[in-house]
């Protein structure tokens, strides 16, 4: 590797008006230095040409005048030391460079022993730290123009890269006037992207460096919400600790505010390592040294403000469920002390609460009620386990429950919301107030690829009035099913008489095809527009490492839910879907039922769909397998005597807000 061509021989015109350190402050900087493993350069003068150059060295400790350097052997390979004239050390920090004007007493091809001065010289400040860099990869593209390379160093303002050209492009392509778009990664994760304006630059040969300024000081990665949730100023303020993408560093920066969706910090000018548009795949929110939470963030947006340097948002892009949840109840807890979520609940003071609730209603109690200690063990898990699969939001006093609402993950990009109950307590709105925890909970959750969250659904019978005004009044005024649907089930508990029964020939029960799957979609489609087959994930295959069947038996659970079409002469006439869970998981069994879509009511008798039914219900564990029926009218035109309706509400997780702002006029409810 060739020595770096000197060009600042004006530094040592400016060392009158430099400021000094003396020699102990220096000797401690040089030990640091060696500390960390780090090099200094040393000026040589051509005796002949009269051109600089500067080699790299490493010191060795430094424990008097006298002081040792090993050359950098790679630097060192080619120069004949005796063309050269010893002018001075210099040893860059990143924002200041300093000057020593030492005197040699010897040098060889390995090392060089110098006479420390009594004063130096800091003879250059930048306003900003720069930082070498190495390990960073590098893409530059301009409208057809591709180039890679590495990140050279780096500051806020601005970094340096050396680009080479791919193989189908020149630097005759690259014109230097107009902004390009970098991507810096690390690892193959790309860890900044953005549009910066080339602001100077080497001479196009086989590579080329060039000094990039970021153009963007903000960045929109979300859509723009009607109702967010709340940022806090908490005390003592949290600190977020995390390795630096770019620089390979330890960094830590107290949290001025935040919120389940990002929080912001200041930075000294001088001091800054943030640049909007990176990303830290790994960071660490530490609460009083107690708490931490990882998560993977971005900074957003930079803004200066006089007398406080740089204030920087950033926006967390994911987190595992888990740690969402503990944030959520840190910030909610806040703001209502007596909320909770996820928290270990007293099984007994749950029971109580359900049955005085009037939740666990005679009819519904007697689902369970022989198979209780199943249940009872079930809920225990829920609620006592914390998995990643379900969540509870209570609203408590002195143990006692007054407040709850769960939600759970029913299918693989779909959470049920169930189980809403209140009772009385200080003239307060408790329904309201954990129906709320459930909305702040819910309105940056959608955002976390590890949520795993497209769809929200929920069951109601429509004669409810809270959750038809609810849920149902704003389907209504959305009207607007591809954001929230609503679709009538007749549910009746099927007993299973017609078992051992088979299907009269011509008709046949088999595994949904894909055929039959885009034959279903053509008929909802028709018939109702909504979001049902796209919450059920039906055409969707899944691309995780661990599908939702997987993450249940592997929390000690039971999910399974199969397809089944009912053909008659091979044209499919209903199309069944059999869910199985825990007994209990939801309390009516909703999860744990055989949902009919029939899509050709003219040929399917309810004596066929009967039959098909009881082929399907061997593997349940209960005497009476509910079975919900749709489209309403196939039960009413057949005159089955069906038990009763519900109502399945399904929403789009993106406009949560837009439910949040329905609440908010609608009910009066506040969010701060």
């Amino acid at each position: 590797m060739p020595p770096w061509l000197f060009k600042h021989q004006a530094l040592e015109e400016t060392l009158e008006s430099s400021r000094m350190i003396d020699q102990n402050d220096l000797t401690n900087i040089l030990n640091f230095i060696h500390f960390m493993d780090r090099c200094i350069y040393v000026h040589l003068l051509h005796v002949r040409y009269g051109g600089g150059i500067l080699l790299k060295a490493y010191p060795e400790p430094c424990l008097s005048k006298e002081f040792t350097c090993s050359w950098n052997s790679e630097n060192i390979t080619g120069i004949t030391l005796e063309n050269y004239r010893f002018l001075h050390l210099l040893i860059d920090d990143g924002q200041s460079l300093i000057l020593v004007p030492a005197i040699p007493e010897s040098m060889d091809k390995k090392s060089f022993t110098i006479h420390l001065p009594e004063k130096s010289y800091i003879v250059g400040h930048r306003k900003e730290r720069r930082y070498l860099c190495n390990g960073i990869s590098s893409e530059l593209i301009q409208n057809g123009f591709q180039s890679s390379g590495e990140l050279l160093d780096f500051n806020p303002v601005g970094f340096r890269v050396k680009i080479t050209p791919g193989p189908s492009s020149s630097f005759q392509w690259l014109n230097l006037d107009e902004s390009v778009h970098i991507n810096l990664n690390n690892d193959q994760k790309t860890i900044y992207s953005g549009i910066c304006k080339i602001i100077r630059h080497g001479n196009r040969q086989q590579d080329m460096e060039i000094v990039l300024l970021p153009i963007n000081e903000g960045i929109k990665r979300f859509r723009k919400k009607q109702a967010r949730n709340i940022r806090q100023r908490l005390v003592p303020s949290p600190l977020l600790v995390f390795n630096h993408p770019i620089l390979k560093k330890r960094i830590q920066l107290e949290v001025h505010d935040i919120s389940t969706s990002g929080f912001s910090i200041y930075e000294a000018e001088g001091g800054r390592v943030l640049i909007p548009g990176m990303i830290i795949p790994q960071l660490n929110i530490s609460f009083s040294g107690a708490l931490n939470i990882v998560c993977t963030a971005q900074v957003i947006y930079q803004i200066g403000e006089e007398g406080k340097g740089s204030r920087y948002g950033l926006a967390i892009l994911d987190m595992d469920i888990n740690s969402y949840s503990r944030l959520t109840q840190i910030l909610t807890n806040a703001l209502e002390p007596h909320t909770y979520l996820s928290s270990e609940v007293d099984m007994d003071a749950l029971w109580e609460f359900f049955f005085d609730t009037d939740f666990l209603y005679p009819k519904k109690y007697r689902i369970i009620q022989s198979h209780r200690e199943a249940f009872k063990e079930t809920y225990r898990k829920l609620y006592q386990e914390n998995p990643e699969i379900a969540k509870h939001f209570t609203y408590q006093k002195n143990g006692r429950i007054y407040g709850h609402i769960s939600m759970i993950r029913a299918y693989e990009r779909a959470w049920m919301m169930h189980h809403h109950a209140a009772r009385a307590h200080e003239n307060k709105t408790i329904g309201f107030i954990v129906l709320k925890q459930l909305m702040h909970y819910l309105n940056d959750m959608h955002r976390l690829p590890s949520a795993n969250v497209d769809y929200f659904i929920c069951y109601f019978r429509p004669e409810n009035r809270f959750p038809d005004r609810v849920f149902g009044g704003f389907a209504r005024e959305l009207d607007d099913r591809r954001v929230c649907s609503l679709d009538l089930f007749a549910y009746l508990p099927h007993t299973g008489l017609s078992l051992g029964n088979k299907l009269p020939e011509e008709w046949s029960l088999r595994s949904s095809s894909a055929l039959d799957i885009w034959d279903l979609k053509q008929f909802y489609e028709k018939i109702s527009g909504g979001l049902l087959l796209d919450a059920l994930g039906l055409d969707k295959e899944n691309t995780d490492s661990e599908c939702l069947e997987d993450v249940y038996k592997r929390l000690g659970f039971l999910r399974i839910w199969r397809i089944f079409s009912l053909t008659y002469k091979g044209e499919q006439c209903a199309v069944l879907i059999v869910d199985q869970s825990d007994l209990g998981i939801n309390l009516s069994e909703l999860l744990n039922c055989i949902k009919i879509i029939v899509t050709n009511p003219d040929k399917l008798s309810w004596n066929i769909l009967s039959i098909a039914v009881s082929n399907l219900i061997g593997g349940y564990k209960v005497d009476r397998v509910p079975v919900m029926f749709y489209p309403l009218n196939y039960v009413i035109n057949n005159e089955i005597p069906y038990e009763k309706e519900y109502q399945l509400w399904i929403f789009n997780a993106d406009f949560t807000s837009d439910f949040m702002e329905y609440m908010r006029k609608k009910f009066r409810i506040r969010y701060n």
